[in-house]
């Protein structure tokens, strides 16, 4: 009987434009849900599961009928390498843009000028 909070390996066995099916074992599976994959934006769940491959993932909830509900990014450890949380990339906008609107005028006015 597997518990909430578990980390387990399964192999995806299907993949829908919101999340991908894990088989666990041969009576139970789950679903990571797009939003469990990464806290960062995703447009394409096959970007990072082919069927066959095996994943490990954590169960985040059990419904009544045993589907587990899975989790990819609740396992990330090692943030340095994970992928950028929404806090991460709120702070290099910031810097970003903030660069951007310094340099725009200088730019217009190079370009006007013909020097770009």
């Amino acid at each position: 009987m597997y518990k909430v909070g578990q980390v387990v390996q399964g192999t995806i066995t299907g993949i829908k434009p919101y999340g991908a099916f894990v088989k666990i074992d041969e009576e139970t599976s789950g679903l990571i849900h797009i939003s469990e994959i990464s806290e960062y934006y995703i447009n394409d769940v096959s970007y990072f599961f082919k069927k066959g491959e095996k994943v490990v993932v954590k169960i985040i909830d059990i419904d009544k009928i045993g589907q587990l509900r899975l989790s990819l990014k609740a396992i990330q450890t090692n943030r340095k390498y994970a992928i950028p949380t929404k806090k991460d990339i709120a702070n290099i906008e910031k810097i970003g843009f903030k660069s951007l609107q310094e340099k725009l005028p200088d730019w217009i006015k190079d370009a006007l000028k013909g020097k770009l």
